[in-house]
Parts: C-alpha cells; sequence; structure tokens
C-alpha cells in the first residue's frame, strides 16, 4: 500500500513539474562524477501551495485534528485494559474521505505481520528470554479483542482489520472541512514486556525476596487515528516492530479506573486532583517553587501501599490539549517526585518536571530523574523551543526507553546482591539513565511537537533527538561516557559493509541504532561545528523547529530550510550523509615546497649546486678503491674539470642585465617575492567530500589551522592539489588535527607520515584437546591401557 501510494505521489509531481523531475543532467562523457549536483528539481519533491520552496509550511498547509474522550480500566488481576473511546475527526483535508484508518499497533496477535517475519541466524544459539517467548505465546495471545464500532448515534459502522490497521468505512463520504465521529468498545492484554518485548506492558516483582506488586505501564492501548497527509494520503504501513508511530494533534480527556491504592502518571494534567490526600496535594504545591525534588508520593508511603492492597478502585481524569498521542503508568510501588522548572516563556513560565519509580530503582531514580528532565528542558529548550506543555514526566518500568506526550518509560536501575544483599549501581547505570531521560523527554520535541513521520524516516526523530540529546550530555558533563555524536565514535560504523543510506525507510533499516541515531546525530554535530559553524547552524535549526512546530514536516523541509536560513548550499552535505554509504577518508599524499624562479643566476645555480650536493654519490663510485685517472694524470684536466654546469657564465651575467632592464617594476616584484609555495597533493579515499582542515606547524615553533572548504572537491572528488603561500619553513602537516570530521584512516593525515602507536595482546596457551578420560575421573597406568578410578577419586572415596 505504501509503495503504491508513494508512486501515485510521485507521478502527480512529475505532472506538476514535469521539466524539474526529468533529470536532463545526463553525463555520457569521461568519468566525472558531481558531488555538487543540486538536489533541488532532481531528486526531492515539487514545491507545493502546502509545502514552500524555502522548507516552510506553504500558505495553504492542511493537517487533521483527532480528538479523544476514553474512560479505561485496569484488571490487576487479569492485567487486561478495558475501554470506550469516542473518536471526534475533523477533516480539514481538501479531500472526502469514505473510510477512517485506525492503527493497532499493539496487536500482538501470534500471527501479526512482526511476529510472522522475525528471522533468526541458522543453527547456533537462543536466548533465554527467546525460548520464554515462544512458551507465553502457546498460552497467551495479546491484541485488541471485542472490537465493537458505532456512530455517534450507536449505529454499528462495518470495519475491517488488516493485521495492525483498522479501517471504518462511512456511511457517506465525509467531505472537506466535516467531522465524523465514532465510537469503539475494545480489550487489551497487557503483555510481561520482559518476555514478549514491545513498548509497554507489565512487570512484576514475584521472586522470593520482592514484594508481588506490579508496575503497569500503557502504550499504544488504543485505536488511534492514522495520519492523512498531503505528500501520502493515508499513512497505512502496517507495524512492523522498528518503524515507529506517525499519528495526527488533538485533544484527549481520559478517564482511568485502577485499583484504589494505585499511583497513575500519564499525558496530560490531573484533572481531579482531589483524589490525592490532603498532604499530597500540598507537597505538589511546594514542589512548584522548590529547587530540589520533593516527593509527593514519599518512599514510606509507596512502602506501605506495597504491603497492603486495598480493595476497591479508583478514577483518575487527564485532560491534555493539542498532543498526538496519549500514555499512563499505574502502580501501588510508585515514589513519585517533583519540582518546578523555570522558563523565560510567558505563555508557559513553568513546567513540572515529575518521576515516578518503585523502591527497587532508589537511589539512583531519587538523585538524577527529575534533574534530568529539567536539564534537557533547559538545553533543548534554548536550541529550539520553549517548552509548551504543563509537565514532563519519566516512569520507572520495565521499557528501557520510550516517548510519549508529557511521559516517557525509562528503564536503568541500582543493583542488590543476591548473597549480600548490598545494593550498588554501576557508572553505566548512572550515565545510562541520565542519558535515557534525556533522549525520552527530548522527544517531546521531536517528533511530539515536530510531528515528522517516524516510520517513513527514522533519523527525523531519533537522529536530530540524538544530536541535541549529545548537545545536553555534554553540557551536563564534558567527559559524559556515552554519546551518539561524537565524530571519531562512528568511524567503525562508516566503514562497514552492512549499512544503508539515511533516508532509507525504517523497516528496512540495518544497524538500526547506527543509522537511524549515531550517524545523523554525528552528521549534525559536523554541520553545527565543522560546516556551518555555530552561529548559523543554531539560527537555522531553530528556524526549522520554529516553523514546523505542532506541523508535519518531511526531509525536504527540513534540508531547505536549513539551506534557505543559513545561506550556504548543503546539497553535497546531505547528498554524502543523507543519500550515500560514503565515508570521511581523506589522504594528504604529498606535500611540494616550491619558490619562485628568481632568473638571477648567482642565486639559481647555487640553489641546484645546493641540491645536487645534497643527493646521495653514485654507489659505485662511492665503493670504488682505484684512485680516477683525472687524479692520477693531472694532463688530463682541463677547463671543464675546473667548472661545473653550476657555475655562473659572462653570458649568464649578460643575459640576467638585459632582462632587469626590460622588467616593468611589477614584474621586478613578482621575480623579487621569496615567500614558499607550499603544494599539498590531497586524495578523497572514502569518496565522502568534506572540508579539509589542514594544521601547519613551522619550524619557527608557530602553527596555523586552515579550513578549506568542501568545494574543493567540485571539479575532482577524488584527488585535488591546494596550494598555500606562506614566508615560513614548513616542518610538518596534518588533516583533521581535532577529529572533527570523522576520518576514517589517521595513519594517512600526516606529513610526514608518523609511526603509529600500538599495544600487542599476549595469547594464551591454547588449552589441551578434550580429554574424556580425565573427564570421567578415571586414570591408566604407564603399563597399561586399562582404565580405574583416579587416585583423587580414591581419596575422595576414603575421607
Amino acid at each position: 500500500m505504501r509503495v503504491l501510494g508513494r508512486v501515485v505521489m510521485w507521478a502527480a509531481l512529475a505532472l506538476l513539474g514535469a521539466t524539474a523531475q526529468a533529470s536532463p543532467i545526463e553525463q555520457t562523457k569521461g568519468a566525472f562524477v558531481d558531488k555538487f549536483r543540486q538536489l533541488e528539481g532532481e531528486d526531492w519533491p515539487t514545491p507545493t501551495d502546502y509545502r514552500n520552496a524555502a522548507g516552510a509550511p506553504g500558505h495553504r498547509y492542511w493537517q487533521q485534528k483527532v480528538d479523544y474522550r476514553i474512560s479505561a480500566s485496569l484488571n490487576e488481576a487479569t492485567r487486561t485494559i478495558s475501554g470506550v473511546e469516542t473518536i471526534t475527526y475533523r477533516n480539514n483535508s481538501p479531500d472526502s474521505l469514505k473510510y477512517l484508518w485506525l492503527l493497532l499497533d499493539q496487536n500482538y496477535k501470534r500471527n501479526h505481520i512482526a511476529e510472522r517475519t522475525e528471522t533468526v541466524s541458522p543453527g547456533g544459539s537462543v536466548s533465554m528470554t527467546e525460548v520464554r517467548k515462544v512458551m507465553r505465546y502457546k498460552e497467551w495471545e495479546g491484541g485488541f479483542n471485542a472490537l465493537k464500532v458505532t456512530d455517534a448515534a450507536g449505529r454499528a459502522l462495518k470495519f475491517t482489520v488488516v493485521d495492525t490497521l483498522l479501517r471504518i468505512d462511512l456511511p457517506s463520504a465525509l467531505a472537506s472541512g466535516g467531522v465524523a465521529t465514532v465510537k469503539i468498545e475494545f480489550t487489551l492484554p497487557m503483555p510481561e514486556t520482559r518476555v514478549v518485548g514491545g513498548r509497554s506492558g507489565y512487570e512484576c516483582f514475584t521472586k522470593p525476596d520482592q514484594d508481588g506488586n506490579c508496575l503497569f505501564l500503557a502504550a499504544q492501548w488504543f485505536p488511534r487515528a492514522a495520519v492523512y497527509s498531503d505528500y501520502e494520503g493515508w499513512h497505512n504501513k502496517a507495524f512492523v516492530g522498528d518503524g515507529e508511530f506517525t499519528l495526527e494533534f488533538g485533544d484527549y480527556d481520559v478517564s482511568i479506573t485502577v485499583p484504589a491504592d494505585h499511583v497513575v502518571s500519564a499525558t496530560g494534567v490531573l484533572a481531579n486532583p482531589e483524589i490525592l490526600s490532603a498532604a499530597q496535594r500540598a507537597r505538589l504545591a511546594q514542589a512548584r517553587t522548590a529547587k530540589e525534588p520533593v516527593y509527593i508520593v514519599t518512599p514510606a508511603e509507596a512502602l506501605a501501599a506495597e504491603k497492603q492492597t486495598a480493595s476497591g478502585t479508583r478514577t483518575w481524569r487527564f485532560t491534555a490539549s493539542n498532543v498526538r498521542d496519549f500514555a499512563w503508568a499505574s502502580s501501588r510501588k510508585f515514589v513519585w517526585d517533583a519540582m518546578g522548572v523555570k522558563q523565560d516563556d510567558p505563555s508557559n513560565p513553568l513546567v513540572m518536571a515529575m518521576s515516578f519509580y518503585p523502591k527497587e530503582a532508589r537511589p539512583l531514580w531519587d538523585a538524577y530523574s527529575t534533574k534530568a528532565i529539567a536539564h534537557t528542558i533547559d538545553i533543548y529548550g534554548e536550541f529550539a523551543f520553549a517548552y509548551p506543555y504543563p509537565t514532563a514526566q519519566s516512569v520507572n518500568g520495565p521499557v528501557g526507553g520510550m516517548e510519549y506526550p508529557m511521559i516517557t518509560f525509562n528503564g536503568p536501575r541500582p543493583v542488590k546482591d543476591k548473597k549480600t544483599g548490598q545494593l550498588t549501581y554501576t557508572e553505566r547505570a548512572k550515565y545510562g539513565l541520565i542519558g535515557v531521560v534525556i533522549h525520552e523527554v527530548g522527544h517531546s520535541w521531536f517528533p511530539m511537537i515536530v510531528n515528522s513521520d517516524e516510520r517513513q524516516w527514522t533519523w527525523m526523530d531519533e537522529g536530530i533527538n540524538s544530536f541535541l540529546e549529545f548537545e545536553a550530555e555534554r553540557r551536563w558533563d564534558p567527559e559524559f561516557p556515552r554519546s551518539r555524536g561524537e565524530p571519531r565514535d562512528i568511524v567503525e560504523y562508516m566503514v562497514s559493509s552492512d549499512q544503508v543510506p539515511l533516508m532509507t525507510h525504517s523497516d528496512s533499516l540495518l544497524q538500526f541504532g547506527n543509522n537511524g541515531y549515531t550517524k545523523p546525530a554525528t552528521a549534525l554535530v559536523i554541520l553545527r561545528e565543522t560546516i556551518l559553524g555555530r552561529e548559523l547552524f543554531d539560527f537555522a535549526f531553530r528556524e526549522y523547529s520554529r516553523r514546523w512546530r505542532f506541523k508535519r514536516p518531511t526531509p525536504y523541509d527540513f534540508f531547505r530550510t536549513m539551506e534557505e536560513a543559513s545561506g550556504v548550499d548543503l546539497d553535497w552535505f546531505w547528498r554524502g550523509w543523507f543519500y550515500s554509504t560514503d565515508h570521511v577518508d581523506i589522504s594528504l599524499d604529498k606535500v611540494v615546497q616550491a619558490r619562485l624562479d628568481t632568473r638571477n643566476p648567482e642565486v639559481e645555480k647555487a640553489y641546484n649546486r645546493e641540491r645536487k650536493k645534497a643527493e646521495p654519490q653514485s654507489l659505485t663510485a662511492a665503493r670504488n678503491t682505484q684512485v680516477p685517472v683525472k687524479e692520477r694524470d693531472p694532463s688530463t684536466r682541463d677547463f671543464y674539470d675546473e667548472t661545473d654546469r653550476f657555475t655562473v657564465t659572462a653570458k649568464d651575467r649578460k643575459d640576467y642585465e638585459s632582462l632587469q632592464k626590460k622588467l616593468e617594476p611589477e614584474e621586478a616584484a613578482v621575480l623579487g617575492f621569496k615567500d614558499n609555495f607550499y603544494h599539498f597533493c590531497f586524495r578523497n579515499i572514502g569518496g565522502l567530500v568534506m572540508p579539509v582542515i589542514l594544521k601547519l606547524d613551522y619550524t619557527d615553533g608557530t602553527s596555523e589551522t586552515i579550513r578549506i572548504p568542501a568545494e574543493l572537491w567540485r571539479r575532482n572528488h577524488k584527488a585535488v592539489t591546494w596550494q598555500h603561500v606562506s614566508p615560513k619553513t614548513l616542518k610538518s602537516a596534518e588533516v583533521d588535527p581535532l577529529w572533527e570530521t570523522a576520518d576514517a584512516d589517521r595513519s594517512n593525515n600526516a606529513f610526514p607520515r608518523r609511526i603509529e602507536p600500538a599495544v600487542l595482546k599476549v595469547r594464551d596457551e591454547p588449552a589441551g584437546a578434550d580429554n574424556r578420560m580425565a573427564d570421567s575421573e578415571v586414570e591408566v597406568t604407564p603399563d597399561s591401557t586399562k582404565t580405574r578410578p583416579s587416585k583423587k577419586d580414591e581419596k575422595k572415596d576414603e575421607k
């Protein structure tokens, strides 16, 4: 369905701009490759009234609006959600719609497409978790059940389930500007996340030394409207596990009924705060102005709730405006802390940063989760725009890291030694928690507000967000130990064969993490630090973020905006980093030091004589022991033995005097110019054209770094020679001295070449062959091959 939709779209674009789309440029002679060929009009779709040529929303831009009113209940015993939702769908498109497509992304049936298309390595091994998943599917099946669809008057509507999609046929076409209301009843058994996997589910603490309670994380838990856009129509590609969720903005009013002693965290604002105790409401008010997180539900209160299960239920109600999704979490185990984060934004001056976590996550979460949220709000607000929502939440549970509007699920915890009970946490867990909170809360900007198509282009949310995460982590700690974005760290992936271009569809990516997260993050770091510089990049990136706030951009809108706002042609950069699998490897093959020929015979012949003296003597002449003839017999010597070709003759002097009389003053000044002309021969081995950052060290102890723009390669992308003029004498030169371009082979960056340091590992001696006799605890004697119990075994028996 997706492929056909794109074919239709491109056909329409071709009709609108046939000349631009026809690719009239065709190289038929020679081997020239234009790495700077413009993408506009050739590879990018033609601008429209909906998306203009500058990369901004056009004057006729539109998007749908979908509102939800949901009543849901959690059955803790069966771990099932039951719900009724009313969807109000506003058709802002210029088209009439005969049906609505909805997403059932958590439709975990045994035969759903993601499960049926899993692949494994032949033979090899299988993990315990994989076996547990196979066993679980034999006794359990997830997915949406008891679906019932009606219109506003309660009349049944025909619907069809297509794997993770739901099509609702409307009784009559929904005209442009019209509104349709549908009501859906459903049930959804929640998966045990650590067994079945997924982006939501439950985790129960049922080991002998645990309390027996559970954490519930609900996401993709209700049928949600699929996107209908100007560039693709219905975005109705089934969810197969990687390409995430493309959704419409709308308003939510959600009531969640849970066991009476549960605490609920959810998208939006708590609309019935009276559900909290008076003390908890007072603490929440105190947290608004606190400089440190304040416990709303204290550790003691959470511990007490764990020990005795309350009877009955309570309903928590949340409202959220202009969000693209809704998620929630529920447990009696939750400790809840919060603090207010001030913003320089009159429309939203205070955001409540809040964390929910069980005792098993303490003290790591008490120390870092809410503070990491606050840090994210500060840094992302600086790079993009102020956080527009009232709350930002981090919830601990079985999901390692996942984002939804105003709420995120994050995983790292301390560890308790099974034998001693000692509680510790690793450095990886500490920075893993800080990093994942920054990353997942950062998704509130991309794609929760700058609403890109996650299923189509992973890099537009994961890559851009990983770039900002990198910036935030470096501002938390300059030596932050785990970051995606450092150019030197992407080299191994860039030279690997197991990769595809960034513009590849999410479901076809190889090395998903490196492709969707690390490479685009690194590309943007390089674009900011090396290509554009911080001032130009930050202005252009902020412009993109604000243009597409609460709208749906495509990659072409991003590319066009970054060029239009920075004033720099970046087609070569997009082509290399986003459309190819080339890597950076620029070799400094040779350096030539040249000077101008003065035409003065006294100078030039003396210079040539010194060069000749510097040459090694003929090996044959050096090894001959006989005295040469001209030394033994002086009569053989003449004028030519007293002079050489470097001797200045009378004619040489006359010719030079004549030349001086003919020279104009400007010409004489040229011949008197004494600076060195250095020729640097660069070779592009990796194929990806990049600026050349060249550090020059001189014999007088000084240095300079020259940044040569990437356009150096515009006429020959394989090899170029570049000239630099200086009165100083060059001692050495180095390409990319600060390791800022992800150059894959540093051994060819320096001239003269350096000796590369290395450490050789000492291998242990190989173990002996399998010895079944020794393993069986028997032995032989020197006189016989007949086995007997080993002496070691006999001593054991005696003992």
